[in-house]
């Protein structure tokens, strides 16, 4: 039986690292899979950021995954976590997909939520003059407390050493929608009639289980919704990240 090709694509201040351990399972399990960097992300978390992220915005980050998906010789699943779930939505309303999986999406400008602890992750970030027009990046006291609560000490160590240098025009696109004119963090749900599935961890402290739940009926295809007992946003260690797995296995056995 062919296996559908997979398309991850990675959150904020992350590099498509963070996926190598489903990339290779699903690899081993017969799937074509692919995981992009998003622009000016496939760096040394050591480089200072480049100019270029004090302008970028969410179009950027969409228009250039879209790219590569028409590359691909056949429609895939876009999987894509926290910023990646809110883009993986963006190019599948550009090119279609087989399927959606959103882990921790984080919100379009249609499933927003009012929540303080998203606020209190980026507050290092938010407090510095103009930061909307600034490369950003997320102190290692606040990633720890709204990426990584719930990670052993050591893993979230390790992560925050590998975060990178993102677009501070993204995160305000992304955190504040009403205020952007070019409402870039809008989604056409009427396109999104694909098969999806939503996860999110209960102890999410950058994606509410509201912005979650928000999504997973925001979508016009058959979705199907998990939350994830005892997670937090980051679900790339063990053993959360085979209970994911088992979710997106088996979501996978209905395309067929």
């Amino acid at each position: 039986m062919l296996r559908p090709p997979l398309l991850f694509i990675h959150g904020m201040w992350s590099t498509p690292h963070v996926w190598d351990w489903f990339a290779d399972r699903y690899r081993a399990a017969g799937h074509a899979v692919h995981v992009p960097a998003l622009p000016y992300h496939d760096v040394d978390p050591a480089e200072p950021p480049s100019p270029i992220l004090a302008s970028i915005g969410v179009q950027d980050y969409a228009d250039a995954v879209a790219a590569v998906v028409r590359t691909l010789p056949e429609s895939p699943v876009i999987v894509g976590h926290s910023m990646g779930g809110m883009l993986a939505q963006k190019v599948a309303e550009a090119t279609g997909a087989r399927g959606l999986v959103l882990l921790s999406p984080a919100p379009t400008a249609d499933t927003q939520s009012i929540s303080l602890a998203p606020l209190r992750t980026v507050f290092g970030i938010a407090v510095k003059r103009q930061w909307w027009k600034q490369p950003t990046k997320i102190d290692a006291e606040h990633a720890r407390w709204g990426i990584f609560n719930e990670v052993p000490y050591d893993i979230a160590n390790a992560e925050i050493a590998k975060l990178v240098w993102d677009s501070g025009r993204v995160l305000f696109q992304i955190s504040m929608p009403w205020a952007d004119k070019t409402r870039a963090a809008r989604v056409d749900y009427g396109k999104l009639s694909m098969p999806a599935l939503v996860v999110v961890g209960d102890r999410d402290r950058i994606t509410p289980i509201s912005v979650a739940r928000a999504t997973a009926r925001a979508l016009t295809g058959h979705t199907d919704y998990r939350e994830i007992m005892g997670a937090g946003h980051w679900l790339f260690h063990d053993p959360i990240r085979e209970k994911v797995a088992a979710e997106m296995d088996a979501f996978l056995k209905t395309l067929g």
